[in-house]
């Protein structure tokens, strides 16, 4: 039987590469080969540091890991309908039970089965090797348009922005504030401009992330994070506020900001996982209209019309990668994404290595 690399965490903010063998794919499922695998802030959040998460977050140790995979079929099991050796897919990061109210709609992150939700990189392998075993009914068609590094990023990261913006709508009209600027943060800039927004402002702590957003050129304002920070977006959109506003950071202090700093009848959108938030529900939400919206992840028809929009706008969520490795370098790229100071950070593999 041949044999691969594949990366586990051991939760010691350590990896390790270990051998494993290629598996073989049975009815329904299909063998990929990875072309890119990027990293997610929930992996250095629950798994990295220590095995934190549970239930859906839950870490089976020895797992490899990697939940955001891209990669081109080599073979199909018995049983596959659609893609076959050759189609490039990008893998829809939970695969659920299939016939729960939840999976019905796509939402596979949801699914209410306790034997067969499983997700890639945390209670099954996932795209840190040099092949990955998936069932067919978790793909989505990666057009030619896009990059691996495109489509590795769709589910997890630019999929999660695509729901939350959708859920809050946004159009012309629109100034939109974003806190957090790491890679989920980034990506909801890059959508917003593409829905329409007329102004993005963005709030960060880590100068490192400033840095990157300005030279993105994806906000027309960049604020470090600070007490004054709701008077600055009052200050930038006429006293008024945002009509938008999207938390991607999980800090207390910056939800409040998105709630203040939202104007009457505006809308709020918490992505960032984890972390607190405190607020004055009369002066803060009820007394001016406002509403909050929390969003976790996306569904599976919505990850494909994101695809196909991905094209017709023209833009590449591989833009938002400032540092690539090599699979035998994935000790440093974790180490990289854990300490902030970077934009999205992949495992890439052939064509992608650049």
């Amino acid at each position: 039987m041949k044999k691969m690399q594949g990366a586990i965490l051991p939760g010691n903010s350590t990896v390790e590469l270990k051998t494993f063998d290629v598996p073989v794919p049975g009815h329904g499922e299909v063998l990929i080969k990875m072309k890119s695998s990027t990293i997610c802030g929930s992996d250095i959040r629950c798994i990295y540091h220590e095995h934190l998460g549970k239930g859906p977050e839950g870490y089976q140790k020895g797992m490899i890991a990697g939940h955001e995979p891209c990669g081109q079929v080599v073979q199909s099991g018995p049983g596959c309908r659609r893609f076959k050796e050759g189609d490039r897919v990008i893998i829809y990061h939970i695969s659920g039970c299939g016939v729960c109210n939840d999976c019905r709609r796509g939402y596979m992150i949801s699914c209410t089965s306790e034997k067969y939700r499983r997700a890639y990189g945390w209670q099954r392998d996932g795209g840190m090797a040099e092949y990955l075993l998936a069932e067919e009914k978790d793909l989505v068609d990666l057009p030619d348009e896009l990059s691996y590094s495109d489509g590795a990023q769709v589910a997890c990261g630019f999929g999660t922005v695509y729901e939350g913006l959708e859920k809050i709508g946004i159009c012309g009209n629109d100034t939109v504030l974003v806190t957090g600027l790491g890679p989920v943060g980034l990506a909801t800039a890059m959508l917003a401009r593409a829905m329409g927004a007329q102004k993005i402002i963005g709030i960060e702590t880590l100068d490192e992330r400033l840095d990157i957003a300005e030279k993105l050129g994806l906000f027309d304002t960049v604020l470090k994070a600070g007490p004054d920070n709701v008077r600055q977006v009052r200050d930038l959109t006429g006293g008024m506020g945002a009509e938008r506003t999207v938390d991607c950071s999980a800090n207390d202090k910056a939800r409040l900001t998105c709630i203040q700093a939202a104007r009457k009848w505006g809308k709020i959108v918490f992505l960032g996982e984890g972390g607190t938030c405190s607020f004055q529900p009369s002066p803060d939400i009820i007394h001016d209209q406002k509403t909050i919206y929390g969003s976790w992840v996306t569904n599976l028809w919505r990850m494909e019309e994101l695809v196909e929009r991905l094209v017709r706008w023209g833009i590449h969520p591989h833009d938002l990668i400032t540092h690539r490795f090599p699979l035998d370098r994935v000790s440093e790229a974790y180490a990289l994404m854990a300490s902030g100071k970077c934009g999205k950070v992949a495992v890439v593999f052939d064509e992608e290595l650049k």
